[in-house]
């Protein structure tokens, strides 16, 4: 079988019909990724193929970066400032030895699709790719505009502190016809979580700036995050993103929170309970207005972050240093954060995504417990168990996910994929998911566990690619208007 056929992936007549008639023409909406916004309005092309696809400074593609220091090369030749057609190579020499893990597949689907370049990748030809994807890359073609329009994506999620001035969002919203897509901000607060950290009060003064709010208490915190919603939701925000590496509910009085916050201001020393009454409260503010402003919240659980202390003292963070998380209860804890927000009716649309993939059967059906918005109304896939994510990202680990939203749920109504990509040539990572979402129907097909209807089938597959992110997000609400 030739590497990456017209057939990847695809293992039986069904999957084939699916894929090729169904999935593979729909467009991408990329709700969670982390490409800047400033690379996309500047509209740059880059220098290089190294530049795009392993690191440019401090940003690039990290998953790469573990295995190349896996590979025993040198950080000057990954995240350093040595030559840069020897990082190619050392990339090379590391995709070589890659065989099995998914950025051997991404590696040569990304080459193929962007580059048609069909060979195997290796340090014999690493010359040849080198001098291919440059001269490419010069092109208008390959600027960043291009490069989003071309994979067929009309929408683009970054991932933004809610005390950003949004000022490229805004240059970008004025050009969005011409573009052809819309990129949209989406707000990760985890400096606002970050109540122990020596800069926390810095943050929180840059956030009363930015905001025109004065933050004395709690409740003057949560007014300043409405007018953040109030600034996004102009934009076109609709979503918000939550980094909870680990969580413990714990509730408390207005007062206590108020307390725990004044102390971290302060930079007094907190106790892990007290961390845990802060959290809890700005959670539970954050999906209030996530319900109020008609937003999806979006839920990243159970990661270790930074285990390296002398590589993050050198890099910082998304420098390849994580690693899958064990908090043996997260999923109950995020379920005693559920019972409490449905006591008063405020649990937004809501994705749950667990690094530790122990948790999603629990995700899963606890999700179930939570439908309806509390009035009797139908809300369709309210909460949703996300797609398989990070280190998850294989073709078992979303067979796993699409096998336990299946079961446990209803896997038509599943908004699908995402990038959570820093690369601009990441979009093939969409076809990947596609073709596994083929094949694992058509094995449903051969088992005689679904019916042999393709006309059935490829419409759930076309709302999975693109119809169900489509209705689920309410991104393009105003345009129909």
């Amino acid at each position: 079988m030739t590497l990456i056929d017209k057939d990847f992936l695809l293992t039986n007549d069904m999957a084939k019909k699916l894929f090729h008639n169904h999935a593979e023409g729909m467009p991408i909406i990329d709700y969670h990724c982390h490409l800047d916004p400033k690379e996309i309005y500047e509209n740059k092309n880059y220098p290089n193929l190294t530049r795009i696809w392993i690191n440019d400074g401090s940003f690039g593609d990290h998953y790469k970066w573990r295995l190349m220091r896996a590979n025993g090369v040198p950080e000057d030749l990954i995240t350093g400032d040595g030559d840069e057609y020897q990082k190619l190579v050392a990339w090379a020499g590391t995709i070589e030895k890659a065989v099995g893990n998914p950025l051997f597949e991404w590696t040569h689907l990304e080459l193929q699709r962007f580059f048609g370049i069909k060979d195997q990748f290796t340090t014999k030809n690493v010359k040849e790719v080198w001098d291919k994807a440059n001269a490419l890359l010069a092109t208008d073609d390959f600027k960043p505009r291009n490069l989003i329009k071309n994979s067929n994506v009309k929408a683009v999620c970054t991932t933004d502190d809610p005390a950003s001035d949004l000022k490229y969002h805004k240059l970008l919203k004025d050009e969005e016809k011409e573009n052809g897509f819309k990129v949209l901000p989406a707000m990760r607060p985890d400096k606002a979580f970050n109540i122990a950290a020596d800069s926390f009060d810095e943050y929180l003064k840059g956030f009363e700036d930015v905001s025109g709010v004065k933050i004395t208490d709690f409740a003057s915190l949560t007014k300043a995050f409405e007018q953040r919603f109030e600034y996004f939701t102009s934009l076109g925000g609709r979503l918000s993103d939550h980094g909870l590496n680990s969580f413990h509910f714990a509730k408390a009085s207005e007062a206590e929170v108020d307390a725990v916050l004044a102390k971290g201001r302060q930079n007094e020393q907190l106790t892990d309970h007290e961390i845990d009454i802060y959290s809890t409260a700005l959670i539970e503010a954050l999906m209030r207005l996530n319900h109020k402003f008609n937003w999806t919240m979006q839920f990243h659980v159970n990661a270790l972050r930074n285990q390296n202390g002398p590589m993050y003292k050198q890099l910082g963070a998304d420098a390849g240093l994580d690693s899958m998380g064990t908090q043996p209860d997260m999923a109950a804890q995020l379920m005693n954060l559920l019972r409490d927000m449905q006591n008063e009716n405020s649990i937004p649309r809501t994705i749950l995504y667990s690094l530790n993939p122990n948790d999603w059967m629990q995700l899963a059906t606890g999700m179930g417990d939570f439908y309806g918005d509390g009035t009797g109304k139908g809300i369709e896939q309210k909460l949703q168990l996300g797609c398989a994510w990070w280190f998850n990202d294989t073709r078992e680990g979303m067979e796993e996910q699409l096998r336990i939203m299946a079961q446990q749920s209803l896997l038509p109504n599943f908004v699908g994929m995402l990038t959570d990509s820093r690369s601009f040539l990441s979009y093939p990572r969409h076809e990947y998911f596609r073709r596994v979402l083929c094949n694992f129907f058509g094995e449903l097909v051969e088992r005689g566990q679904a019916p042999d209807d393709e006309e059935y089938l490829g419409k759930i597959v076309e709302d999975i690619s693109y119809n169900n992110a489509y209705n689920y997000f309410k991104f393009f609400e105003n345009d129909e208007k």
